[in-house]
């Protein structure tokens, strides 16, 4: 792994911090503001349906124009926002605040990932180093959040513009080492070959229903085990905790089968497993939970690096627009049905809600087994 994609990776755990700030959050609006399953929901979807839409706008964006000054200005936008969302009590407010962090986050991931591509020279396993930087980020979530809203109450929220403002620093300084190394940070790697759209968009359905099931996991997880275990907050940031820092283990996981069983294997086993995986979530007792989410997140995780490589290699001449879809909506398109699981869980339960997510591992193995292993990243990815 090349300093530059060192620096990236430090400074994607920056905005991604966001990204899982926003279920370490509810919790808190639970508690303070008396928020219930649909309203809560709603508060994810605002951090995931702006930024669901626009990412791709992003990523065809930057296959035509280089952007790299976006990055650090689109990672300080998504912590302002998740610094404001504590202000005041008004819910359309925390609401607003909570989309301007998504747009950030939608802004932030094309281009990254694109100089991330380049500075890596095309191999997955540095891009799998690159992605690992984000699941740290997201494992951060609770850790910083917890504390500080606990001390303080929501009231305390602006706090957490910090780690937005010191990520944004060290971006800089990989965009300086990206220029140094190219001479110029908007330079990028010839491609050729042709774009698959019909595979592509079968991989993006397979991205769409793993989002489902992290984002709705990742918005009720501290609520389901606080009832299961009997815990308070604690529990909850906890399990988070777990979720995010599994997801970690799991990314860099993904890049080691990957280069001894290729790609699409490497995918098909990973959401087979996680059928029983979740299956254990919804119904293993007390707080033997905490194992299944660990395993849930793993198993999510082992293909999140691959589906960048594939997306980038199935649109060979749309880097940016591969990258948007496949890393920015992998991690956000799911919000959309969230709002869908709060309504469930309040009119039946919890349980209920995250059994429905069961199906969608299914789905998406059956997908994977469709998807054909690129020639391309054979040579470039062994690197």
């Amino acid at each position: 792994m090349t300093r530059s994609v060192g620096l990236l990776a430090v400074g994607h755990a920056g905005v991604d911090i966001y990204q899982g700030a926003v279920p370490a959050v509810v919790p808190f609006l639970v508690l303070e503001r008396h928020y219930g399953y649909v309203a809560v929901s709603g508060v994810v979807l605002a951090a995931t349906l702006l930024s669901s839409i626009v990412q791709p706008v992003f990523g065809a964006l930057t296959d035509r124009v280089r952007m790299p000054w976006a990055i650090p200005v689109s990672m300080t936008t998504a912590g302002l926002g998740v610094a404001l969302c504590g202000v005041g009590d008004s819910y359309p407010l925390t609401w607003l605040a909570v989309a301007l962090s998504g747009l950030g986050v939608a802004a932030y991931h094309p281009e990254a990932a694109r100089l991330a591509r380049a500075a890596s020279g095309g191999s997955h396993l540095a891009m799998s180093w690159f992605s690992l930087g984000g699941n740290i980020g997201f494992a951060l979530a609770p850790v910083v959040v917890a504390p500080i809203l606990s001390a303080g109450g929501l009231a305390a929220s602006p706090w957490l513009f910090i780690p937005a403002l010191l990520g944004g620093l060290v971006t800089v300084a990989a965009l300086r080492s990206i220029t140094a190394a190219t001479g110029s940070a908007a330079a990028g790697p010839a491609r050729r070959g042709t774009d698959d759209w019909p595979v592509f968009l079968r991989l993006t359905a397979i991205i769409i229903f793993r989002s489902i099931v992290y984002i709705g996991l990742s918005a009720f997880v501290a609520l389901w085990v606080q009832q299961r275990s009997g815990g308070g907050e604690t529990a909850g940031a906890v399990a988070l905790f777990v979720l995010f820092a599994g997801g970690a283990v799991g990314t860099l996981l993904g890049g080691r089968l990957a280069s001894s069983w290729g790609r699409t294997r490497t995918l098909r086993l990973a959401y087979a497993a996680t059928i029983p995986a979740m299956a254990g979530v919804v119904w293993a007792p007390g707080v033997s939970v905490y194992v299944f989410v660990a395993l849930v997140a793993v198993l999510l995780y082992v293909p999140f690096s691959l589906h960048v490589t594939l997306g980038q290699d199935y649109l060979p001449n749309r880097i940016g627009t591969a990258s948007g879809v496949t890393l920015g909506l992998a991690v956000s398109v799911g919000g959309i049905a969230t709002p869908v699981l709060g309504l469930v869980a309040e009119l039946a339960d919890l349980r209920t809600a995250l059994a429905t997510l069961l199906m969608f591992p299914v789905l998406a193995w059956l997908l994977a087994r469709t998807l054909p292993e690129p020639a391309v990243l054979e040579t470039a990815g062994s690197r």
